[in-house]
This record gives C-alpha cells, sequence and structure tokens, in this order.
C-alpha cells in the first residue's frame, strides 16, 4: 500500500532541480565553494551537497578545482573548491542581451540610423555564413536547405527543414537573439539575405520568435532557378542584393498580412 505521506515523483524531482539551482547559485554568489561551505550556506548535509554537485558536474554547470592558498601552504592536498563554468554562468542572467540592444541603439544613434544597424547585422552573419557555405555546397542540391537546417543546429538554432507544397519550409525552434532582434529587426533581414545566398533562391520568412511566433520560419521554393544554380554567391558579397532577396528581406521579423 502507498503511503500517503509520500510526494509524488514529479514534486520529488521538482524539488531536487530547486535544490540544484540554489547550490548553483550559491556559488554565483560566494564564488568557488569547498563542499562545507555550502552545506553551511545551505543548511544541507554533506553528502546532499556532493550528491548535487555531482549532477551539476555531470551536467557542465560546475567544475571541480583545487583551492587556491594564499601564503604559507599547510601539509596535505588542499581542498577541492566547485566553481561555475562558463555555460553554469550563461545560465543566470547576466543582461547580455540588454547589453547587445543597448549597443545597437548607440549605433543606430551615432552610426547612421538603421542603415548602420543593418550593415553591423551583415557584418556580423557574414562570418557566420561561411561556415554554412561549406555545409550547403557540399551537399547534394536537393537537400541542401537540410544541410543549412543541420549547420544552424549546431550553432544553436534547434533547426529542421520539412518539405511544404512546392518547396520547403526552414524552421529555427530557438533564436539565441530573439529578444534583442524584437527591439532590431535587421537581424532578421539580414539572416533572411544569408539564406536566399546561400540556397541560390528567393525565400521568404512567414514567421519568427522575435515577432512573437513559436518558431522561425523560411519558405524554400523549389524552381528552376535554384536547380541551375549549384553554386551560390558568396555570403559576404553583401553590397549586390538581388531584387528578390530584398523583396524577401523587407519581409524578415514580419508575418505576412
Amino acid at each position: 500500500m502507498k503511503n500517503v505521506a509520500e510526494p509524488p515523483r514529479d514534486d520529488l524531482a521538482t524539488g531536487e532541480r530547486s535544490t540544484r539551482n540554489r547550490v548553483a547559485r550559491s556559488i554565483l554568489d560566494h564564488g568557488p565553494s569547498t563542499v562545507t561551505d555550502l552545506a553551511g550556506r545551505l543548511g544541507l548535509t554533506p553528502a546532499a551537497v556532493r550528491r548535487h554537485l555531482d549532477s551539476l558536474v555531470a551536467d557542465n554547470v560546475v567544475e571541480a578545482r583545487d583551492q587556491r592558498v594564499y601564503g604559507a601552504r599547510t601539509r596535505g592536498r588542499p581542498a577541492k573548491v566547485f566553481a561555475l563554468t562558463d555555460c553554469g554562468r550563461d545560465a543566470f542572467d547576466q543582461s547580455y542581451d540588454t547589453l547587445a540592444a543597448d549597443a545597437l541603439r548607440w549605433i543606430a544613434e551615432q552610426a547612421g540610423g538603421d542603415e548602420a544597424v543593418m550593415a553591423f547585422a551583415r557584418h556580423r552573419l557574414a562570418a557566420q555564413a561561411e561556415a554554412y557555405r561549406a555545409a550547403v555546397e557540399a551537399a547534394d542540391p536537393a537537400h541542401r536547405t537540410e544541410a543549412l537546417a543541420r549547420a544552424l543546429t549546431a550553432d544553436g538554432y534547434a533547426a529542421t527543414a520539412r518539405n511544404a507544397p512546392v518547396g520547403e519550409q526552414l524552421c529555427q525552434h530557438h533564436c539565441p537573439v530573439a529578444h534583442v532582434a524584437e527591439q532590431f529587426p535587421q537581424l532578421c533581414e539580414a539572416e533572411t539575405e544569408v539564406f536566399s545566398r546561400l540556397l541560390g533562391t528567393h525565400v521568404q520568412r512567414l514567421a519568427t520568435i522575435a515577432h512573437g511566433d513559436g518558431v522561425c520560419t523560411t519558405f524554400v521554393p523549389k524552381t528552376a532557378e535554384r536547380a541551375s544554380n549549384p553554386n551560390p554567391r558568396h555570403p559576404s558579397d553583401q553590397h549586390q542584393p538581388s531584387a528578390s532577396v530584398s523583396t524577401s528581406a523587407s519581409k524578415a521579423g514580419r508575418n505576412p498580412a
């Protein structure tokens, strides 16, 4: 017979995650910490702290280091301390979005308005697109949207490609710059231009996370133009966009009417 006092497994899992987050937060607030430090601050047993630290280490949130000793060293091995990894720090809000938005706002105000922001967005995407171009050009022409999706996924966009009537849909289920793109749609527009160049055809942005949609969705038509152009233009050729690219980019970050 089930013990009525026993909490559900989901509640147990939630409690474990909450305590684990407290451990990580304590390290963020106080710096590299020993098991004893954490146990004292959080009111946990050392065994419980070690269990949570093992999970955090496995998830690459914290890492173990030898404690730095200042002054004369005592006998014995230095105590182990646990510090946040770069990945662990990224899990906490460090106002990177605010910093990026402030920087773009300054560019707009000091260096030429929306056109300056667009120039920055294109420059940012040019280097990023080099890796994408290599992946796309190595793929069979019929599978280049899928190859681009894989390259985007490697950059953290969780992208997929799927068939659609008279074409394909390139879907990005995550956008690392969505909060900034809400204020500066030029980031979406520059990305759409790059997709068009890489795939050798006009593309149409149907939805974006920055606009409030659940997924960034780009329609890629299957056309004779694309089939006859197996070597799309170099993505760094930012100063000679075709008319079709300009038309598509103007809709980036906005739902079609």
